[in-house]
């Protein structure tokens, strides 16, 4: 007999549809230059066990026409605090809404999640996003179910 999931869809989802505050923007100056932002302090909830998550969010972009403001990029990150979302799903969020709100030449956000139960986790998410690829696992259908991305730094390509 299967053993019953332990998690579900709805563990999955969790978060990803809450209602997130608008990141405010100010007119770039100057072309071609890398903004870094670190947010040391970050938290969200497991939605699965309620437990707290630690951890640092780097947010890399290169602007465009506009800028985050940072007081505002702050305030977003602060709905995360009490809110059940995975990890991972984190980090992807954080990226789509600086693209929704700056719409930046690449962005790069990274997740480093302190340890829980002996174990870290780095999430790391680009934009543009790379098309999926075969990652020999038989489909991009199967890559993608995997949890599989092939993606380089931005400026490296």
């Amino acid at each position: 007999m299967p053993k019953p999931r332990r998690y579900t869809p709805e563990h999955a989802a969790a978060g990803l549809d809450s209602n997130f505050p608008e990141i405010e923007t100010w007119p770039n100056q100057f072309p071609g230059y890398e903004i870094v932002i670190d947010d040391p302090e970050f938290t969200s909830v497991c939605p699965k066990t309620g437990l707290p998550d630690f951890g640092v969010i780097t947010l890399r972009y290169q602007p465009d026409k506009v800028c985050l403001e940072l007081k505002s990029y702050k305030e977003y990150l602060h709905h995360y605090r009490n809110l059940g979302i995975f990890q991972e799903n984190v980090v992807n969020r954080v990226l789509e809404d600086v693209v929704r709100w700056a719409k930046p030449v690449w962005a790069e956000v990274k997740g480093d999640f302190r340890p829980r139960g002996g174990i870290s986790t780095t999430v790391v998410a680009r934009w543009p996003r790379k098309k999926k690829q075969n990652c020999g696992l038989g489909s991009s259908t199967n890559a993608a179910k995997a949890g599989s991305s092939v993606g380089l730094a931005p400026g490296s390509d």
